[in-house]
């Protein structure tokens, strides 16, 4: 059920501590922590404590949520010092998009050049 953690599901695993990550913040309703295949010197995946395939799905069920995931986006952007230079904050959904593991999460990328458009 949306909303409930999935057995099957590696975010939900890591929101347990099931499956070890690099954990850089938490909240009481989020997790951030280092993408294990960056694509810039700081990758940082913020992902919900609860699990919904996509960030469509979470923000039809829980707005409050996606607000604090983007609150999250900024303190790693002021943590990691690429606030003032520039980052990019990205939400993959669906697999045409690049989205590999569906459970609804944001990606904050900083610390090189980002070109425009993206891919």
């Amino acid at each position: 059920m949306a909303g409930e953690p999935q057995a099957d599901c590696l975010f939900c695993k890591i929101v347990t501590g099931a499956i070890p990550a690099t954990v850089v913040r938490e909240t009481e309703t989020t997790v951030a922590f280092r993408d294990i295949n960056p694509q810039a010197p700081t990758h940082v995946l913020v992902i919900p404590k609860v699990h919904y395939p996509d960030a469509a799905s979470l923000a039809a069920a829980e707005p409050t949520v996606v607000a604090d995931i983007l609150t999250e986006a900024g303190r790693i952007a002021a943590d990691e010092k690429i606030d003032d230079h520039g980052y990019r904050v990205v939400f993959n959904t669906g697999p045409g998009a690049g989205q590999t593991v569906f459970h609804a999460h944001l990606h904050v990328l900083g610390g090189r050049g980002l070109q425009w458009p993206p891919g």
